[in-house]
């Protein structure tokens, strides 16, 4: 398997595929592909790297990935034992290059404005997922209905953007590899310290050369990068771990400070970790 760019597998004839992938983990691998990538977590949690952003997914989340984002999936074990996603993976050419621009489907070109920087639907959850579940059992024909129904209603539903920073360079093989092992160990060490000598070693690079290359890849420094991910895992563990202290979820996600923790996560969350748990906890109750 590549890594980057990642191909696909379609019979020569089909012109979108749908995939069930059931298994711990989802494909933990950065990687990029042609084809808009349009999923339904059916079960599992974990981190989603998208582009140059850091998120989190979980179950009955519906996830837009437009074509050519770099992205990976970092199932959370300790959080779901399974890890279930339904999705449709196809390009805005699949079906010729100007079925989209028919007058009849001009209403649906949100959609694909929409994927360029992938996006989470946060409305008309239900009705997705309906149409996904029914899926599995339909013939080619009606999986096709299904895709255009599930593409309609994406592009007028409330909307999350996944990430801000546009790609429009397709990685080399090398580069992907870099770049996987860059994320790979940041995601599976970002709770220890992580020097820019030792990541730089990671990438093969010096120090120097490693800073301007991150940062022309992922229009942000590797710093932000590494604070943003241990904030979010830090915000995680606010919502759902009542019985750890801030002291404790800061050393968890890599933090020895206290006073840097609340500064960052201040930055990224625009309220301080006990705002953040307060307001998580008042909106539970509403």
């Amino acid at each position: 398997m590549k890594v980057l760019p990642f191909k696909i597998p379609k019979p020569e004839q089909d012109a979108f595929v749908f995939q069930v992938d059931k298994d711990e983990v989802f494909y933990d691998k950065l990687h990029q592909h042609e084809e808009i990538q349009l999923s339904f977590i059916v079960e599992g949690e974990g981190t989603l790297i998208v582009g140059d952003t850091v998120n989190y997914y979980s179950k009955n989340d519906i996830l837009v990935i437009g074509s050519h984002i770099p992205h990976v999936f970092k199932s959370d074990v300790k959080a779901s034992k399974n890890s279930h996603m339904l999705t449709l993976f196809f390009t805005k050419y699949s079906f010729g290059e100007s079925f989209f621009q028919l007058e009849e489907l001009k209403t649906l070109e949100n959609f694909f404005q929409r994927s360029k920087h992938g996006f989470k639907v946060l409305s008309k959850q239900k009705l997705m997922k309906e149409l996904f579940f029914q899926l599995e059992n339909a013939s080619k024909f009606n999986r096709f209905i299904i895709l255009l129904n599930l593409i309609k209603t994406a592009s007028v539903a409330n909307y999350k953007s996944l990430s801000s920073f546009i790609c429009d360079k397709k990685y080399s093989d090398n580069e992907g590899n870099r770049m996987r092992n860059v994320f790979e160990y940041t995601m599976n060490n970002f709770e220890k310290d992580i020097s820019l000598s030792v990541i730089s070693e990671v990438a093969n690079m010096t120090k120097n050369a490693f800073c301007k290359y991150f940062k022309k890849r992922t229009n942000k420094t590797y710093v932000q990068f590494l604070n943003e991910l241990r904030v979010e895992n830090a915000s995680k563990l606010l919502a759902s771990k009542n019985e750890l202290s801030i002291t404790e979820i800061a050393e968890l996600s890599g933090y020895n400070n206290i006073s840097n923790f609340n500064r960052q996560f201040k930055a990224f969350k625009k309220a301080n970790p006990s705002e953040f748990r307060k307001k998580f906890k008042s909106s539970l109750r509403i």
